[in-house]
C-alpha cells in the first residue's frame, strides 16, 4: 500500500569498480482515495575483468529501470485497486566466460585472471528488455467475504552473443535471440470467520516463448569443406494453462487446526521447432545475410495436454501459548511440454522399420510432467521471554520423472567430428531429497547503551540429502550411483550479528554476516573442471541514520575475503558415458565433443565489493 503522506526518497550508491547507482522515488497522495508512485534506478558499474579481444569490459553492469504505481480506493473504502507497471533495459557487455583447459588448436595458455576472456563475438548487440503490467483488485463483499482479481501481462525480449569456447576462433559461438510473452488472470473468493478460514480461486497463463539460435561451427566447417558453417535454431512454445483451486482452514479446538486443500491444472503445450545445417553465416535476425541450408535436422509441430489433482493437508498443534508443532503433506507437479533445441535426426527407430515415424520424433522431443510427493514436520516456537525465535523443518521429498534438460554434440555420421548442436529433456530419472532446515533470531543485549540499543543474532542452517534412485542415461544403463543432484549443496549454513546503537542524534546499525555452502556440481554429471568445493563469504555494513529517518550513510562491504568461486559454466568434452569421467588423450588433452578446441568455461561470483550509500527523504 502506499502511505498517504507525500514523499521524495533519493538513494545513492558509489563503489569500487566504478560502481554508481541512483534510485529516486516519489509517491504523491492526490486524495484521500487516490494515490499515485513513481520509481526510477540507474546501475551502472564498470567491469570486473576485460575481453583481452574485443577491449570491451566484462561483468559490467549497465541497467536503466523503472515502475510506476496507482491506487484507488483503499482507506476504509470497501474496493481497493492497484494498478503498477514496471520498465527495465539492460545493455551490459557480453559477459564472457573464463577458459579452464589451453587452446587446443593454437595452445594459447590459460589466462591468470579468472574474470579476464577472449571471446571475439560481439554480435548480436547485447540488449535485454523486459515489460509488465498488472492490475489487483480487492473488494469487501461483506464482513466475512473479499473478492479479489490478480491480472499481469508480461513481455521480454533478449539478444545475446555467447561466446562458448571464449577464444578469438569461432569455434562455438552462440548469437542468440529470445523473446517471452504471457498474460494471467487469477481470481479468488476468500471466507474468513473465528474457526473457519480460506479460498477458492481460478487460474489462467497463456504465455509464448521464442528461441532463436544458431551455433558458429566454422572451425568445425572448415574440416568438413563448409564454409561459415553453423547450426540453426528456432523454436517456439505455446502454454495454455487453467487451474481451480481451493484452501481451507479450520480451527478444531483453540490448540487444534486442520488445513487442506487442492489444485485441478490443465496444461496444453504446442510446440515448433526448426533446426537446420547452414553455410554461409547466421542468420539474418542473428546478424548475417544470406545463409544457405544444407540439411533440415527438424521441422516439428506437436501439441501435449495432461491434467493433474495435486492435493495438500496440514495439521498443527500449540500445547502452550508461543510454541508450535505441524506436519504436512503436499503433491506438486511440473507441466510437460517439449524441448525447443531438439533434434529429430536423433530420435530412435523404435519399430526398427528403417523409419523415423512422427510418432517417434513426437516421443523423443517431448517430455511428460515431473511429479513430487513432500512431506514436512517442524516446529516454530518463541523463548526466553520472545528474545530467541526458533523454528525447526525437517522435510522430504520423492520425486518422479524428474525432468533432466541435457545439451550434446552430435555425431550424425559417426565420423567423429560433431557437426551439430542438440537439446534435450528426459524424464530418465527417480529422485529423493530430505533434510532439515533451522532458522534462529535472538536478542543477545537490548538497551545497555541507552533506548533502542541492541545486540541480535540471526541464523539458518541447512542439510540436504539429494539422491538419484533411478537415472536411465542414452544407453539404457542405470547411472545413478553416478550422478547428483544440480546445484543442490549438503550444507548451507549462514550468521549475521548485528548491534543497535544510538550516537550522533540517530542510530549505528552495524551488521556482519558470514555465510557458508559446501560442494556443488554444475550438473547432473559431477565435472572436474565446473563443480565448486566449498566456500564461505564474508559481509559487513555500518549505517547511521537520522533520528528523524530522514537522512542515512552506510559504508558496506561484500565477499570481503575476495573469495573466488564459480556459479554456473560450459562443458562440450567427451565423457564415459557411465561414470561421466572426461576422456583423455595419451597426451592428457580433453576430447571436444562439440567444436575443435573443447568447450570447458567458468563464471565467478562477485570479488570483493566496496561501496557507500546515502538516502535522504524529505
Amino acid at each position: 500500500r502506499l502511505p498517504n503522506e507525500f514523499e521524495v526518497k533519493a538513494r545513492a550508491t558509489f563503489g569500487t569498480y566504478k560502481q554508481a547507482d541512483g534510485i529516486l522515488s516519489v509517491i504523491a497522495p492526490i486524495s484521500d482515495l487516490f494515490r499515485v508512485g513513481g520509481s526510477v534506478a540507474r546501475l551502472s558499474r564498470g567491469g570486473f575483468g576485460d575481453n583481452l579481444t574485443t577491449g570491451r569490459e566484462n561483468y559490467n553492469k549497465d541497467v536503466w529501470a523503472g515502475r510506476g504505481t496507482i491506487e484507488i480506493g483503499g482507506n476504509g473504502a470497501p474496493v481497493l485497486i492497484r494498478i503498477s507497471g514496471d520498465y527495465t533495459r539492460d545493455k551490459s557487455e557480453p559477459r564472457g566466460g573464463h577458459r579452464l583447459i589451453r587452446s587446443l588448436q593454437t595452445g594459447a595458455p590459460v589466462l591468470d585472471d579468472v574474470y579476464d576472456t577472449r571471446g571475439a563475438l560481439v554480435t548480436p548487440k547485447q540488449d535485454i528488455e523486459a515489460y509488465g503490467l498488472a492490475m489487483n483488485i480487492s473488494a469487501e463483499l461483506s464482513d466475512a467475504v473479499t473478492f479479489k482479481s490478480i491480472s499481469a501481462w508480461r513481455k521480454d525480449t533478449s539478444f545475446a552473443p555467447i561466446d562458448f569456447d571464449a577464444l578469438p576462433a569461432t569455434d562455438v559461438d552462440v548469437p542468440g535471440f529470445y523473446g517471452n510473452e504471457q498474460i494471467s488472470q487469477e481470481f479468488q473468493l476468500l471466507y474468513e470467520s473465528d474457526k473457519l478460514n480460506g479460498l477458492v480461486g481460478f487460474y489462467y497463463l497463456d504465455a509464448k516463448a521464442i528461441t532463436n539460435f544458431d551455433v558458429l561451427l566454422y572451425t568445425t566447417g572448415n574440416l568438413l569443406g563448409f564454409p561459415q558453417f553453423t547450426s540453426y535454431t528456432a523454436g517456439t512454445v505455446k502454454t495454455d494453462t487453467w487451474s481451480v483451486f481451493g484452501d481451507f482452514t479450520y480451527d478444531i479446538t483453540d490448540q487444534i487446526s486442520l488445513s487442506v486443500g487442492g489444485r485441478y491444472t490443465s496444461d496444453t503445450r504446442d510446440a515448433k521447432i526448426l533446426k537446420q545445417r547452414r553455410i554461409l553465416g547466421p542468420d539474418p535476425q542473428l546478424g548475417g545475410n544470406a545463409p544457405v541450408t544444407l540439411v533440415t535436422d527438424s521441422n516439428f509441430r506437436g501439441s501435449r495436454k495432461f491434467t493433474k489433482f495435486t492435493p495438500r493437508a496440514s495439521i498443527s498443534f500449540k500445547p502452550v501459548e508461543n510454541h508450535m508443532v505441524y506436519a504436512s503433506y503436499s503433491t506438486g507437479y511440473k507441466g510437460s511440454g517439449f524441448d525447443p533445441r531438439g533434434n529429430s535426426t536423433g530420435a530412435p527407430d523404435t519399430n526398427r522399420d528403417g523409419v523415423r515415424s512422427y510418432q517417434e520424433i513426437f516421443d523423443f522431443l517431448s517430455f511428460d510432467p515431473e511429479n513430487v510427493k513432500s512431506y514436512e514436520i517442524g516446529y516454530k516456537g518463541s523463548l526466553a521471554d520472545g528474545r530467541v525465535r526458533l523454528a525447526v523443518t525437517g522435510f522430504r521429498a520423492d520425486c518422479d520423472d524428474v525432468q533432466i534438460p541435457g545439451s550434446v554434440g552430435v555425431d550424425n555420421n559417426g565420423d567423429g567430428i560433431f557437426e551439430t548442436f542438440a537439446g534435450i529433456t528426459t524424464n530418465a530419472s527417480k529422485a529423493r531429497l530430505q533434510g532439515v532446515e533451522v532458522e534462529t533470531f535472538a536478542t543477545l543485549a537490548r538497551d545497555f547503551a541507552g533506548p533502542a540499543s541492541a545486540i541480535n543474532f540471526t541464523g539458518t542452517l541447512g542439510y540436504i540429502d539429494g539422491k538419484y534412485l533411478k537415472f536411465i542415461n542414452n544407453l539404457g544403463v542405470d547411472v545413478a550411483d553416478f550422478r547428483k543432484i544440480q546445484n543442490t549443496p549438503k550444507w548451507t549454513t549462514s550468521g549475521t550479528l548485528a548491534a543497535r546503537l544510538p550516537a550522533f542524534s540517530g542510530l549505528v546499525n552495524a551488521s556482519t554476516t558470514l555465510s557458508y555452502r559446501s560442494k556443488t556440481t554444475q550438473f547432473e554429471t559431477p565435472s572436474p573442471f565446473l563443480d565448486q568445493k566449498g566456500y564461505a563469504l564474508l559481509d559487513a555494513s555500518l549505517v547511521w541514520t537520522s533520528e528523524d529517518d530522514r537522512f542515512s550513510l552506510g559504508l558496506h562491504g561484500k565477499n570481503l575475503l575476495d573469495k573466488q568461486y564459480k556459479t554456473s559454466g560450459y562443458q562440450f568434452i567427451t565423457v564415459n558415458p557411465t561414470t561421466g569421467v572426461p576422456v583423455l588423450t595419451p597426451a592428457g588433452n580433453v576430447i571436444p565433443a562439440l567444436g575443435q578446441e573443447g568447450v570447458l568455461t567458468a563464471f565467478y561470483g562477485n570479488p570483493r565489493q566496496v561501496f557507500v550509500t546515502g538516502t535522504l527523504k524529505f
